[in-house]
């Protein structure tokens, strides 16, 4: 009689451990599949603010360039001026 009920409260229990388990697995794999998801797209976001950062930089270089290749575009004119009107 004594295995009766063993097994009578048993096998529910088991049952019901198995299932919270089940739960508590799933659970925890979504809370940590958002919690990685979270930390992926903090990396991209920061990845983006560098590229952003090294867009700008580029950008102001090549200003500056553009500048002074402006300004030897024009010494080189008047160079090739003065040169005319020595020739």
């Amino acid at each position: 009689m004594g295995r009766v009920n063993f097994d009578f409260f048993t096998l529910p229990a088991l049952l019901l451990a198995t299932i919270l388990l089940i739960f508590a697995m799933k659970y925890f794999v979504a809370g940590r599949t958002a919690r990685l998801t979270h930390l992926d797209n903090e990396a991209y976001r920061k990845l983006a603010e560098r590229a952003v950062a090294a867009q700008e930089q580029q950008t102001a270089v090549l200003v500056a360039l553009q500048a002074k290749t402006a300004a030897t575009e024009a010494r080189l004119g008047e160079v090739e001026k003065l040169l005319k009107d020595v020739g």
